[in-house]
């Protein structure tokens, strides 16, 4: 008898143990993927800010058409990304595609610099606040 009151004191033990933290792993679990999916959420902000960038600077800079023409492919090729959390490899891409997006947008920043006429334009200077938001977020 005394062994039987044992086993159960165990078994209702083990049952109310077992729930202990499962909640709190489904909660982080949930915060993680909000959390990745802000990441995203400003990845692809800033990428929809770049074309804006790129026409109102095309509009003063039309012999940097380099500079421009590689901001344009690195955005083409971070949307075509397609990230998953779970695997490394896409992870990896994303973040070096985004590295050359960034360093893209460095060398079109650094144009605009050049053209004083085209960091009085208040469209321009709108999109850069708008893009310098969103780089501070990610």
């Amino acid at each position: 008898m005394r062994q039987y009151l044992r086993l159960m004191l165990l078994v209702i033990a083990v049952i109310s143990i077992s729930g202990c933290g499962y909640n709190a792993i489904q909660q982080k679990d949930e915060a993680v993927k909000a959390g990745w999916s802000e990441v995203v959420n400003q990845y692809k902000r800033r990428a929809d800010l770049i074309p804006n960038l790129v026409n109102t600077v095309q509009g003063y800079a039309q012999q940097e058409r380099q500079v421009l023409t590689e901001v344009t492919n690195a955005r083409a090729r971070v949307g075509q990304i397609q990230v998953n959390a779970d695997d490394a490899d896409s992870l990896k891409q994303f973040q070096q595609a985004q590295g050359e997006l960034g360093s893209a947008l460095s060398r079109l920043l650094v144009v605009s610099e050049n053209y004083p006429t085209l960091k009085s334009d208040q469209n321009f200077r709108d999109l850069q606040a708008q893009l310098e938001g969103t780089e501070n977020r990610i």
